[in-house]
């Protein structure tokens, strides 16, 4: 064993039962970890820099492959309804495989921190076999002082072996051979079978998702950001309700993008970095992460020209999921350290293909909560096998594959927030009007930041606002930048009854969702 890099800790891989004949490379550079992974012939080099990845067979995260060891911690605390459980003993047959693993490899370790709040944050370590997932992990996570890593001791571990794959049918397996396993009690993540790196941010997104509400924090899947006055904003939707375009906003401050924890003290991002999806990116629509990919940026399963490196970002022909992984200081108006103050204004958003929903809504702590759980938006016909009319979808706190406890533990949590610090919470359609989708339009983007706009600015929360009849929600009169006939949803329809027919529709999914999980009777 040989140990190279930046300032190794004397906390060694041999504390987590990793011994290896190769070389151990410590908290090594950007442009070290490039070097290395262009040399170990695990990627390329793009126009511009960035590093031009494959994730090989798994282009996303293996949701069947992901475990949650069951023992005396988690026995009682997990919601085993969302989760799948591994016995220890299955866990330790797949510990030694990735001991023996590693045992000849040269391996790249990385120490860093999950959570920006000094006083929240987990001192984690990253220990992988490819130099190109350990720059990942050196990006997306939070960056130590290099000069204080000799002392540093980490709270949890992640291994990953992407090269690594389980024998058909191993317990704790998709059943085929790829492995996402945590384990509370050791407080470890083992990973392999597959190399799409978000397995890594995910699985301390889940920790941080176990451990922060046992401390009164919120852990919450959602991007935020800061207006000059310092008023914070958080934006919570599913994939395609716009919550990326819709919290970068040139004239407030990035917080991050996907991660926060909100404590006594305000709000914080769990990353250091960005993880931004990149199909059909262009200058003109996302500059600020069409600006991010340069050197230091990691991109995924993007196509590219093997002779001139340019990228193609409009070809899908590997997968839609095209991923660039870069470090929040890549965008010109991210606040570092990623901290903030308590939200002012809390957004819900969900694309409501039957055409229903208010384009904006007020929401009572209650309504909030129950919203919370919900976490609704909708598929539409023609974007998936088999879809052939617009289907509901449901993913508690968006962001149920992620949850560790039961969605109640969250939004309880979520109420006595807002009851506490007064946040206004608004449901935000950017969804269909006029008609369901195939029928109506898809709302106007400068509609949605109009009343994005009014909200944040506190106009909004001034206007009369009348209950809709389906849904109970609080629907504002008047918007500034918004026709009065917009915001009323039932007078884009034409046919007056079928709108009806179609609200009381979707009202009895939400009814039905909440009496599966529990939220009303």
């Amino acid at each position: 064993m040989q140990n190279q890099g930046v300032n190794p800790s004397s906390y060694g891989l041999d504390n987590h039962g990793i011994h290896t004949t190769g070389s151990i490379y410590w908290n090594l550079g950007t442009a070290q970890l490039t070097e290395h992974s262009l040399g170990n012939k695990e990627s390329k080099l793009a126009v511009g820099g960035a590093l031009l990845c494959r994730t090989g067979e798994r282009t996303g995260r293996s949701p069947k492959a992901k475990f949650i060891v069951k023992d005396e911690y988690t026995a009682d605390r997990v919601w085993w309804g969302n989760n799948q459980p591994c016995t220890p003993e299955a866990f330790e047959v797949l510990f030694e495989m990735v001991q023996k693993h590693f045992a000849d490899k040269n391996l790249y370790v990385q120490d860093c921190f999950a959570g920006a709040d000094e006083a929240y944050r987990i001192p984690i370590r990253i220990c992988n076999e490819f130099a190109w997932h350990n720059l990942f992990g050196r990006q997306l996570f939070v960056r130590p002082d290099w000069t204080k890593t000799g002392s540093h001791v980490p709270e949890w571990v992640v291994l990953y072996a992407p090269t690594l794959k389980a024998p058909a049918n191993t317990e704790g397996t998709d059943g085929k051979s790829v492995f996402v396993v945590a384990n509370f009690t050791k407080k470890m993540v083992i990973i392999g079978g597959t190399a799409y790196a978000g397995e890594m941010k995910k699985s301390v997104f889940s920790v941080m998702n176990m451990i922060l509400p046992m401390k009164g924090v919120l852990p919450m899947h959602c991007s935020a950001n800061m207006g000059a006055e310092g008023d914070t904003a958080l934006y919570f939707g599913l994939s395609g309700t716009g919550k990326t375009t819709l919290s970068a906003d040139p004239n407030r401050n990035l917080i991050g993008d996907d991660e926060h924890g909100w404590s006594d003290k305000g709000t914080f991002n769990f990353e250091g970095g960005c993880y931004a999806k990149v199909i059909k990116l262009s200058e003109e629509n996302e500059p600020q992460i069409w600006n991010a990919i340069r050197f230091g940026t990691i991109v995924e399963n993007v196509v590219y020209d093997s002779a001139t490196r340019l990228m193609d970002f409009d070809d899908v022909a590997i997968t839609e999921n095209t991923r660039a992984g870069y470090p929040l200081s890549f965008i010109d108006n991210a606040l570092i350290p990623s901290v903030g103050g308590h939200p002012k204004n809390i957004f819900f958003l969900t694309c409501d293909a039957f055409g229903v929903l208010p384009p904006v809504s007020k929401l009572s702590i209650a309504q909030a909560k129950e919203q919370y759980v919900l976490g609704y938006t909708s598929r539409v016909a023609g974007t998936e096998a088999g879809v052939t009319e617009p289907a509901p979808t449901f993913s508690a706190c968006f962001g149920a594959p992620f949850l560790p406890l039961a969605p109640k533990v969250y939004a309880d949590l979520l109420g006595k927030k807002l009851d506490e610090y007064e946040s206004d919470v608004w449901l935000i359609n950017t969804g269909w009007s006029g008609g369901p989708y195939g029928v109506g339009s898809r709302m106007k983007i400068p509609y949605t930041r109009a009343m994005i706009t009014a909200a944040l600015n506190g106009s909004l929360a001034q206007v009369e606002f009348d209950e809709d009849p389906h849904f109970g929600i609080a629907v504002p009169t008047e918007c500034p930048g918004v026709p009065s006939e917009v915001l009323n949803p039932r007078n884009t329809w034409a046919d007056k009854n079928a709108y009806d027919q179609q609200a009381a529709k979707v009202a009895g999914m939400w009814d039905e969702q909440f009496k599966k999980l529990g939220i009303r009777q």
